[in-house]
């Protein structure tokens, strides 16, 4: 749902078997970047890095991640060798919470935003698989990958 620009997401994460801590998404999408942080404090890198490496966020599933000691990594997206050579921040932001806004044919996944999505696993239903702190983490991890 779209208001005075800004796309706003509520999420009602009762009946969800974990507890979760975003219930209000709200983010705004400026051309191809979101430029705002989504928390109040800023990522971790070292965070992130877990994150990524990390079967639950499932990025070595497609893309190849320098220096992440994984022995298997997927090549169905770009390698992040370099990521923050080619895009910024806010570009980066925007890609880890909804690519599909990029590109509406894309298998990444939407990380943060919730409307819209078909075929969502029940367990995820209401909620976004990522937090608005894991989403800055993540963000700053890719940042150190020059």
């Amino acid at each position: 749902m779209r208001l005075g620009g800004w796309l706003v997401v509520v999420a009602a994460v009762t009946g969800c078997a974990v507890p979760w801590p975003d219930t209000s998404l709200s983010y705004r999408v400026e051309g191809d970047a979101i430029r705002d942080r989504l928390s109040a404090a800023p990522g971790d890198a070292d965070r992130g890095r877990q994150l990524v490496s990390s079967r639950d966020s499932n990025c070595l599933l497609c893309h190849r991640v320098p220096d992440s000691g994984a022995r298997f990594m997927g090549n169905l997206g770009p390698s992040l060798a370099g990521v923050a050579t080619r895009l910024t921040e806010a570009q980066l932001r925007l890609r880890i919470v909804d690519s599909m806004r990029l590109n509406p044919e894309t298998i990444m996944p939407s990380y943060y935003r919730m409307d819209g999505l078909h075929q969502v696993g029940e367990a995820w239903r209401g909620r976004p698989v990522l937090t608005a702190q894991q989403v800055e983490d993540t963000v700053a991890y890719l940042l150190t990958l020059r």
